[in-house]
C-alpha cells in the first residue's frame, strides 16, 4: 500500500492546514524557458533518483516551506472579529443594460499565455488554457485555448454561408439563419491541439501545467448533426467515404473528415459554445466539431463541406500534422487523440505550504471514448492508487479526478496513469518514445512527473 496516499477516509490527525501557493500567473519569461532547459541538462533526473532515494532511506529532511499569513496565536484572526466593509453597507446595483458578466479582480491573472518565440507571428500561434486554475470538466469559452494559422476574425454572421458539393444530389447553399432552423443537439466534447505537450518530446522544456497540457478545453457544444445537413444534400453516403471541411480564414484551413465518424452522427456542425453563440476566437459563427479528433480538423469558420471518394490529401494533413518516426518515415492521418492524463494541482510551478492533508486532482480524457479509470502515483510509478472519478463522465469528453494525500515533507514524484474504455493505457515516455523515437511533435500521451521537493516547490521533471 502506498504509505503517501489516505483512501477515502482521512483522519483528523492528517487535516492540517495544507496550503499551496499558486502557479505564477504570468506570461513564459525567455528567462524562465532558459531555466528550465538549464536544469533538465544539468542533469536533474540524477537528482531526481538520489533525492527520492534518500527519502526512502529515511534520510533527515527540512520542515517544509512556511509562508502566507498563519492565524495568531492570540487575540484571534482579525479578518474574522473585525467587520470587513462589505457587511455593514450596500453594495453594487444589478449589472448595467447591455454588461456581460466579468470575473473577480481578485481572479484577473487567471487568463490564457502564450509562449514568447513559439512563433514569428500571433496570428499563427498558440494562447493556453490555465488547467492549473479551473475546476470541473468545462473550459469558460474566454479560457478557452486557441490555436490560428492565420488570425482569428469576427464574421458578420448574416453574410456568411455554408457551402455542400461534391457528390451530393442537391448541392447546397446554407444561410445561419437556414442552419439554426434545424434540430439541434448539444454535447460535451474534449479538444486537443495536436501538439499539445509537443515541447515535451526531448526532454523537460516548460514549467507548469498550463504550457505542458494547456492546449485542450472541454466545451458544451449545440449545433447540426453533418449527418443531417449531408442528408438535405443528398449525398452520396454509400461511394462518398469523405467529406472534406474548409474554413473561411486567410489560411483556407482544410481537412479530410471520415465518413464512418459522420455516420456515427457524433460529428457537429456547431454555432454555440457553453449555452451561447462560439467566441470569434473559436469560430464564430461556425465550426465544425468532430469529437475524439486533434483540434486541428475542427474547422473554425466553417464555409463549405465536399463529399469525396478519396482523402483529399490538404497541405495540413499531408505535410503539417504528421508524425515523425525513428526511422526518417512519417505517418499520415494520425487524427486520433489517445488516452492522456494530467495532475493539476499539486503541478509544476505551484508551492506547498505546509506538511498535511492535500486533495490531488487532475483531468483525464480519450479520443476513443470513456475513461475507466486513472490510477495515481506519489512515488514515480513504484505504487500506484486508484483515484476517484468525478461525474459526469462522458464519453470524449474530460473527465476529473481526485485522490487524498497527506504529505510527510518529503520529496514525492506525482503521476497520473489513465485508462480508457477499450483497454487502452496511458504510457511512460520510456514506452512511448521506444516506439515514436525523439523528433515527433505530436501526439504526446506520455505520463506527466511533477517533483515535489522538501521545500514544498513543484517542478516539471521526466523520468527515463
Amino acid at each position: 500500500m502506498d504509505p503517501h496516499i489516505k483512501g477515502d477516509s482521512v483522519k483528523q490527525e492528517d487535516l492540517g492546514s495544507g496550503r499551496i501557493l499558486k502557479a505564477p500567473e504570468n506570461f513564459l519569461s525567455r528567462e524562465g524557458i532558459k531555466t528550465v532547459f538549464a536544469e533538465a541538462k544539468n542533469g536533474r533526473r540524477s537528482f531526481i533518483r538520489s533525492a527520492f532515494a534518500a527519502a526512502v532511506a529515511g534520510a533527515a529532511v527540512p520542515a517544509a516551506l512556511a509562508q502566507g499569513n498563519p492565524v495568531p496565536s492570540e487575540g484571534g484572526d482579525p479578518n474574522i472579529l473585525n467587520l470587513p466593509e462589505h457587511t455593514k453597507g450596500l453594495g453594487q446595483g444589478v449589472a448595467a443594460e447591455g454588461s456581460y458578466g466579468k470575473p473577480s479582480k481578485f481572479e484577473a491573472n487567471v487568463q490564457r499565455r502564450q509562449s514568447p518565440g513559439l512563433t514569428q507571428t500571433t496570428q499563427a500561434s498558440v494562447s493556453f488554457a490555465p488547467l492549473q486554475s479551473l475546476f470541473g470538466i468545462v473550459t469558460p469559452s474566454g479560457l478557452h485555448f486557441e490555436r490560428h494559422h492565420q488570425g482569428w476574425w469576427d464574421i458578420d454572421p448574416s453574410k456568411h454561408r455554408l457551402m455542400i458539393n461534391g457528390m451530393v444530389k442537391n448541392p447546397k447553399v446554407l444561410t445561419m439563419d437556414e442552419i439554426m432552423r434545424l434540430p439541434s443537439v448539444s454535447r460535451f466534447h474534449f479538444i486537443e491541439c495536436g501538439a499539445n505537450t509537443a515541447a515535451e518530446w526531448g526532454n523537460v522544456a516548460v514549467p507548469t501545467c498550463q504550457y505542458t497540457h494547456g492546449m485542450i478545453s472541454c466545451s458544451e457544444f449545440t449545433g447540426v448533426p453533418l449527418i443531417t445537413l449531408l442528408e438535405l444534400a443528398g449525398a452520396d453516403l454509400k461511394n462518398g467515404k469523405f467529406v472534406l471541411a474548409e474554413g473561411a480564414d486567410g489560411s483556407s484551413m482544410t481537412r479530410t473528415i471520415p465518413m464512418s465518424l459522420i455516420t456515427s452522427g457524433e460529428v457537429i456542425v456547431a454555432y454555440g459554445q457553453n449555452g451561447e453563440m462560439l467566441r470569434p476566437e473559436n469560430g464564430y459563427p461556425l465550426r465544425l466539431i468532430v469529437p475524439g479528433v486533434q483540434g486541428v480538423s475542427w474547422v473554425k469558420y466553417l464555409r463549405r463541406l465536399e463529399v469525396g471518394d478519396k482523402p483529399y490529401a490538404t497541405k495540413d494533413e499531408a505535410i503539417h500534422y504528421i508524425d515523425l518516426q525513428p526511422d526518417g518515415l512519417h505517418r499520415q492521418y494520425t487524427n486520433l487523440q489517445e488516452c492522456k492524463s494530467v495532475v493539476t494541482t499539486p503541478s509544476g510551478g505551484q508551492v506547498l505550504l505546509d506538511k498535511g492533508f492535500y486533495n490531488i486532482t487532475g483531468l483525464a480524457w480519450s479520443g476513443k471514448g470513456k475513461v475507466k479509470k486513472v490510477d495515481v502515483s506519489v512515488d514515480g510509478g513504484r505504487n500506484w492508487r486508484q483515484a476517484r472519478l468525478e461525474s459526469p463522465v462522458l464519453s470524449k469528453a474530460l473527465t476529473r479526478f481526485n485522490i487524498d494525500w497527506v504529505w510527510d515533507g518529503k520529496p514525492a514524484l506525482i503521476q497520473s496513469r489513465a485508462t480508457d474504455d477499450t483497454g487502452y493505457v496511458q504510457p511512460t515516455y520510456k514506452q512511448l518514445r521506444a516506439v515514436r523515437g525523439t523528433r515527433s511533435i505530436y501526439h504526446n500521451n506520455a505520463i506527466q512527473s511533477w517533483l515535489v521537493q522538501e521545500n514544498g516547490e513543484v517542478k516539471n521533471v521526466q523520468l527515463s
